[in-house]
Protein backbone atom coordinates (compact mmCIF):
# COMPACT_ATOMS: atom_id res chain seq x y z
CA UNK A 1 0.00 0.00 0.00
CA UNK A 2 1.66 3.49 -0.90
CA UNK A 3 -0.02 6.97 -1.26
CA UNK A 4 -0.33 6.52 -5.14
CA UNK A 5 -3.16 3.24 -4.59
CA UNK A 6 -4.80 5.94 -1.73
CA UNK A 7 -4.71 8.70 -4.16
CA UNK A 8 -5.90 6.51 -7.03
CA UNK A 9 -9.15 5.09 -4.89
CA UNK A 10 -10.52 8.47 -3.95
CA UNK A 11 -10.38 9.11 -7.72
CA UNK A 12 -12.41 5.91 -8.37
CA UNK A 13 -15.34 6.74 -5.69
CA UNK A 14 -14.83 10.58 -6.87
CA UNK A 15 -15.95 9.36 -10.36
CA UNK A 16 -17.32 5.91 -9.97
CA UNK A 17 -15.92 4.68 -12.98
CA UNK A 18 -12.74 3.37 -13.82
CA UNK A 19 -12.64 4.64 -17.35
CA UNK A 20 -12.77 8.33 -15.42
CA UNK A 21 -10.72 7.92 -12.68
CA UNK A 22 -7.86 6.92 -14.63
CA UNK A 23 -8.25 9.52 -16.99
CA UNK A 24 -7.99 11.95 -13.96
CA UNK A 25 -5.02 10.36 -12.67
CA UNK A 26 -3.41 10.22 -16.09
CA UNK A 27 -2.84 6.51 -16.41
CA UNK A 28 -4.27 3.99 -18.22
CA UNK A 29 -7.96 2.04 -17.70
CA UNK A 30 -5.82 -1.17 -16.68
CA UNK A 31 -2.84 -0.10 -14.47
CA UNK A 32 -5.61 1.58 -12.50
CA UNK A 33 -7.80 -1.30 -12.63
CA UNK A 34 -4.74 -3.21 -10.97
CA UNK A 35 -3.74 -0.42 -8.23
CA UNK A 36 -7.24 -1.02 -7.13
CA UNK A 37 -6.95 -4.82 -7.10
CA UNK A 38 -3.41 -4.59 -5.11
CA UNK A 39 -5.35 -2.72 -2.08
CA UNK A 40 -8.20 -5.00 -2.09
CA UNK A 41 -5.53 -7.70 -1.56
CA UNK A 42 -3.28 -5.84 0.67
CA UNK A 43 -6.18 -5.47 2.71
CA UNK A 44 -7.91 -8.79 1.74
CA UNK A 45 -11.65 -7.62 1.09
CA UNK A 46 -13.56 -6.48 -1.48
CA UNK A 47 -13.46 -2.45 -1.24
CA UNK A 48 -15.51 -1.57 -4.11
CA UNK A 49 -18.71 -3.05 -4.68
CA UNK A 50 -18.50 -3.82 -8.61
CA UNK A 51 -22.19 -4.85 -9.09
CA UNK A 52 -23.54 -1.82 -8.71
CA UNK A 53 -23.27 0.81 -12.00
CA UNK A 54 -22.11 3.63 -9.65
CA UNK A 55 -19.24 1.35 -7.84
CA UNK A 56 -20.47 2.12 -4.29
CA UNK A 57 -17.44 1.85 -1.56
CA UNK A 58 -18.51 -1.42 0.36
CA UNK A 59 -18.65 -0.94 4.10
CA UNK A 60 -14.91 -1.81 4.35
CA UNK A 61 -14.03 0.32 1.71
CA UNK A 62 -16.08 3.73 3.54
CA UNK A 63 -13.23 2.78 6.13
CA UNK A 64 -10.57 2.93 4.17
CA UNK A 65 -11.69 5.47 2.19
CA UNK A 66 -11.88 7.67 5.34
CA UNK A 67 -8.60 7.24 6.34
CA UNK A 68 -7.27 7.44 2.61
CA UNK A 69 -8.13 11.03 2.73
CA UNK A 70 -6.78 12.09 5.85
CA UNK A 71 -3.79 10.66 4.68
CA UNK A 72 -3.37 12.18 1.47
CA UNK A 73 -4.35 15.42 3.01
CA UNK A 74 -1.90 15.29 5.72
CA UNK A 75 0.67 14.26 3.42
CA UNK A 76 -0.13 17.09 1.20
CA UNK A 77 -0.05 19.35 4.33
CA UNK A 78 3.67 17.87 5.12
CA UNK A 79 4.78 18.51 1.71
CA UNK A 80 3.67 22.23 1.85
CA UNK A 81 4.73 23.10 5.77
CA UNK A 82 8.66 21.50 4.29
CA UNK A 83 8.07 23.59 1.36
CA UNK A 84 7.25 26.72 2.46
CA UNK A 85 10.16 26.23 5.51
CA UNK A 86 12.69 25.49 3.19
CA UNK A 87 11.71 27.61 -0.43
CA UNK A 88 11.23 31.06 -0.33
CA UNK A 89 10.18 30.92 -3.84
CA UNK A 90 6.86 28.61 -3.23
CA UNK A 91 6.15 29.36 0.37
CA UNK A 92 4.09 31.04 2.46
CA UNK A 93 4.27 33.87 5.45
CA UNK A 94 1.51 34.34 7.78
CA UNK A 95 1.60 37.61 9.58
CA UNK A 96 0.05 40.55 11.61
CA UNK A 97 -0.11 43.90 11.82
CA UNK A 98 -1.29 46.66 14.36
CA UNK A 99 -3.46 48.85 12.29
CA UNK A 100 -0.76 51.77 12.73
CA UNK A 101 1.72 49.81 10.28
CA UNK A 102 -0.91 48.47 8.38
CA UNK A 103 -1.36 52.36 6.96
CA UNK A 104 2.00 52.99 4.71
CA UNK A 105 5.16 50.18 5.89
CA UNK A 106 3.85 47.09 5.33
CA UNK A 107 1.92 47.76 2.63
CA UNK A 108 5.13 48.97 0.57
CA UNK A 109 7.01 45.71 2.09
CA UNK A 110 4.09 43.24 0.54
CA UNK A 111 4.55 45.28 -2.99
CA UNK A 112 7.87 44.70 -2.93
CA UNK A 113 8.07 41.38 -1.60
CA UNK A 114 5.84 40.10 -4.10
CA UNK A 115 7.58 41.90 -6.77
CA UNK A 116 10.75 39.84 -5.75
CA UNK A 117 9.02 37.03 -5.12
CA UNK A 118 5.92 36.68 -7.21
CA UNK A 119 5.06 33.21 -6.42
CA UNK A 120 5.00 33.82 -2.22
CA UNK A 121 1.76 33.81 -0.80
CA UNK A 122 1.05 36.72 1.73
CA UNK A 123 -1.68 36.58 4.26
CA UNK A 124 -1.99 39.71 6.54
CA UNK A 125 -3.88 40.28 10.10
CA UNK A 126 -4.46 43.46 10.89
CA UNK A 127 -5.43 43.49 14.55
CA UNK A 128 -4.61 45.38 17.86
CA UNK A 129 -1.44 44.11 19.84
CA UNK A 130 -3.45 42.10 22.32
CA UNK A 131 -5.32 40.27 19.70
CA UNK A 132 -2.02 39.21 17.37
CA UNK A 133 0.37 38.65 20.40
CA UNK A 134 -2.72 35.94 21.16
CA UNK A 135 -2.17 34.49 17.15
CA UNK A 136 1.93 34.27 17.53
CA UNK A 137 1.55 32.41 20.61
CA UNK A 138 -0.99 29.76 18.71
CA UNK A 139 1.35 30.08 15.87
CA UNK A 140 -1.42 31.28 13.65
CA UNK A 141 1.08 33.91 12.65
CA UNK A 142 4.80 33.78 12.47
CA UNK A 143 5.85 37.22 13.62
CA UNK A 144 4.12 41.01 13.88
CA UNK A 145 4.87 44.79 13.51
CA UNK A 146 3.19 46.49 16.84
CA UNK A 147 4.55 48.46 20.23
CA UNK A 148 6.94 46.09 21.28
CA UNK A 149 6.76 47.70 25.04
CA UNK A 150 3.71 44.67 25.78
CA UNK A 151 6.28 42.09 24.83
CA UNK A 152 10.17 42.86 25.49
CA UNK A 153 10.13 41.84 29.04
CA UNK A 154 8.52 38.49 28.00
CA UNK A 155 10.80 35.70 27.71
CA UNK A 156 8.04 34.13 25.41
CA UNK A 157 9.12 36.73 22.71
CA UNK A 158 11.72 38.29 20.79
CA UNK A 159 11.16 41.75 19.82
CA UNK A 160 13.69 44.24 16.57
CA UNK A 161 12.89 47.74 16.73
CA UNK A 162 10.99 49.82 14.27
CA UNK A 163 10.60 53.43 14.15
CA UNK A 164 8.81 55.38 16.56
CA UNK A 165 5.36 56.58 15.52
CA UNK A 166 3.96 59.45 16.75
CA UNK A 167 0.79 60.22 18.41
CA UNK A 168 -1.40 63.00 18.86
CA UNK A 169 -4.56 64.43 20.10
CA UNK A 170 -6.49 65.90 17.07
CA UNK A 171 -10.29 67.40 17.14
CA UNK A 172 -12.65 68.42 13.89
CA UNK A 173 -11.99 72.13 12.65
CA UNK A 174 -13.95 74.35 14.00
CA UNK A 175 -14.30 72.50 17.51
CA UNK A 176 -14.18 74.96 20.83
CA UNK A 177 -10.95 74.23 21.74
CA UNK A 178 -9.20 75.64 18.66
CA UNK A 179 -10.82 78.78 19.83
CA UNK A 180 -8.75 78.85 22.81
CA UNK A 181 -5.30 81.19 23.02
CA UNK A 182 -4.26 77.85 25.27
CA UNK A 183 -4.60 74.64 26.25
CA UNK A 184 -3.94 72.59 29.23
CA UNK A 185 -4.35 68.95 29.47
CA UNK A 186 -7.32 69.74 31.73
CA UNK A 187 -9.41 71.00 28.77
CA UNK A 188 -9.12 67.69 27.21
CA UNK A 189 -11.25 65.51 30.12
CA UNK A 190 -14.43 68.25 28.95
CA UNK A 191 -14.32 65.83 25.69
CA UNK A 192 -14.77 62.21 24.73
CA UNK A 193 -12.02 60.78 23.84
CA UNK A 194 -11.77 57.94 20.97
CA UNK A 195 -8.49 55.86 20.49
CA UNK A 196 -7.22 52.38 19.35
CA UNK A 197 -6.86 49.93 21.80
CA UNK A 198 -4.42 51.39 24.62
CA UNK A 199 -2.14 49.71 26.97
CA UNK A 200 -2.39 49.76 31.05
CA UNK A 201 0.21 52.10 30.96
CA UNK A 202 -1.75 54.91 29.28
CA UNK A 203 -4.56 54.34 30.93
CA UNK A 204 -2.65 54.81 33.75
CA UNK A 205 -0.76 57.96 32.50
CA UNK A 206 -4.63 59.51 31.15
CA UNK A 207 -5.87 58.50 34.70
CA UNK A 208 -3.46 60.22 36.50
CA UNK A 209 -3.73 63.34 34.52
CA UNK A 210 -7.35 63.20 34.92
CA UNK A 211 -7.61 62.58 38.46
CA UNK A 212 -9.50 59.88 38.09
CA UNK A 213 -8.99 56.25 39.67
CA UNK A 214 -9.06 55.00 36.76
CA UNK A 215 -9.88 55.93 32.31
CA UNK A 216 -11.30 54.39 29.72
CA UNK A 217 -12.25 55.78 26.20
CA UNK A 218 -15.09 56.89 25.49
CA UNK A 219 -14.66 55.15 22.46
CA UNK A 220 -12.65 52.34 21.34
CA UNK A 221 -11.92 51.00 17.49
CA UNK A 222 -9.07 50.17 15.06
CA UNK A 223 -10.25 51.16 12.39
CA UNK A 224 -8.87 54.25 11.82
CA UNK A 225 -11.06 55.23 8.78
CA UNK A 226 -14.13 54.91 11.23
CA UNK A 227 -12.42 56.82 14.03
CA UNK A 228 -11.72 59.74 11.47
CA UNK A 229 -14.99 59.96 11.00
CA UNK A 230 -16.41 59.97 14.18
CA UNK A 231 -14.07 63.12 15.11
CA UNK A 232 -15.11 65.28 12.00
CA UNK A 233 -18.50 64.74 13.05
CA UNK A 234 -18.52 65.46 17.07
CA UNK A 235 -16.40 67.20 19.27
CA UNK A 236 -15.09 63.95 20.13
CA UNK A 237 -11.33 64.38 20.62
CA UNK A 238 -9.02 61.61 19.15
CA UNK A 239 -5.90 60.14 19.64
CA UNK A 240 -3.80 58.10 17.35
CA UNK A 241 -0.70 58.13 15.38
CA UNK A 242 -0.32 60.62 13.51
CA UNK A 243 0.59 58.89 10.00
CA UNK A 244 -2.44 57.86 10.06
CA UNK A 245 -4.35 60.69 10.14
CA UNK A 246 -1.77 62.79 7.53
CA UNK A 247 -3.73 63.56 4.98
CA UNK A 248 -7.12 64.64 7.15
CA UNK A 249 -4.21 66.81 8.88
CA UNK A 250 -3.39 68.14 5.66
CA UNK A 251 -6.42 69.17 4.39
CA UNK A 252 -7.48 70.72 7.50
CA UNK A 253 -10.32 68.61 8.63
CA UNK A 254 -8.33 66.87 11.46
CA UNK A 255 -6.45 69.69 13.31
CA UNK A 256 -3.77 68.88 15.55
CA UNK A 257 -4.08 70.08 19.38
CA UNK A 258 -0.73 71.33 21.44
CA UNK A 259 -1.20 71.29 25.18
CA UNK A 260 0.34 73.87 26.53
CA UNK A 261 1.39 72.03 30.42
CA UNK A 262 2.32 68.71 28.37
CA UNK A 263 4.35 66.47 30.95
CA UNK A 264 7.13 64.92 29.82
CA UNK A 265 5.22 61.34 30.17
CA UNK A 266 3.32 61.98 27.37
CA UNK A 267 5.97 61.09 25.37
CA UNK A 268 4.85 57.50 25.83
CA UNK A 269 1.82 57.49 23.99
CA UNK A 270 4.15 57.31 20.73
CA UNK A 271 4.16 53.82 19.85
CA UNK A 272 7.61 52.24 19.25
CA UNK A 273 7.38 50.16 16.64
CA UNK A 274 9.02 46.72 16.20
CA UNK A 275 8.85 43.20 14.83
CA UNK A 276 7.96 40.64 17.24
CA UNK A 277 8.80 36.88 16.81
CA UNK A 278 8.44 33.77 19.11
CA UNK A 279 11.75 33.49 20.90
CA UNK A 280 13.61 30.58 19.47
CA UNK A 281 11.38 30.36 16.60
CA UNK A 282 12.56 29.52 13.05
CA UNK A 283 11.19 31.79 10.72
CA UNK A 284 10.67 30.88 7.07
CA UNK A 285 12.48 31.87 4.26
CA UNK A 286 9.41 34.14 3.44
CA UNK A 287 9.35 35.87 6.87
CA UNK A 288 12.56 36.26 6.79
CA UNK A 289 12.53 38.21 3.31
CA UNK A 290 9.77 40.19 4.32
CA UNK A 291 10.94 40.96 7.84
CA UNK A 292 13.88 42.18 5.68
CA UNK A 293 12.12 43.99 3.00
CA UNK A 294 9.84 46.11 6.40
CA UNK A 295 13.86 47.24 7.12
CA UNK A 296 14.38 48.19 3.89
CA UNK A 297 11.51 49.94 3.43
CA UNK A 298 11.74 52.58 6.47
CA UNK A 299 15.56 53.00 5.21
CA UNK A 300 14.72 53.93 2.55
CA UNK A 301 15.62 58.54 1.99
CA UNK A 302 11.61 59.55 1.34
CA UNK A 303 10.44 57.26 4.24
CA UNK A 304 7.53 58.85 6.11
CA UNK A 305 8.85 57.98 9.98
CA UNK A 306 7.98 60.36 12.38
CA UNK A 307 11.04 60.24 14.97
CA UNK A 308 14.36 58.96 14.02
CA UNK A 309 14.96 55.23 14.54
CA UNK A 310 15.00 53.84 17.99
CA UNK A 311 16.76 50.63 19.32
Amino acid sequence: MDLRQLRYFIALNEYRSFVRGADAMGITQPAFSRSIQGLEQEFGCILVDRAHKDLRPTPEGQVVLQHALSLVQGAARLSHEVTRMTKLDAGEVRFGSDAVAAVNLVPQAMARLITAHPKVRSVLQVDNWERLGRSLSREEIEFFIADVRHFEADPNFQTQALSSRRSVFFCRAGHPLLAKDSLSTNDLFDYPLATPLIAPGIRKLLANLSGRIDFAPAIELEQFAALAVIVRQSDTIGLGAEEAFAAHLASGELNVLHWRNVPHALESLNSRCGVITRAGARLSPAAKALIETLLAVENQADWPAQTSRSH
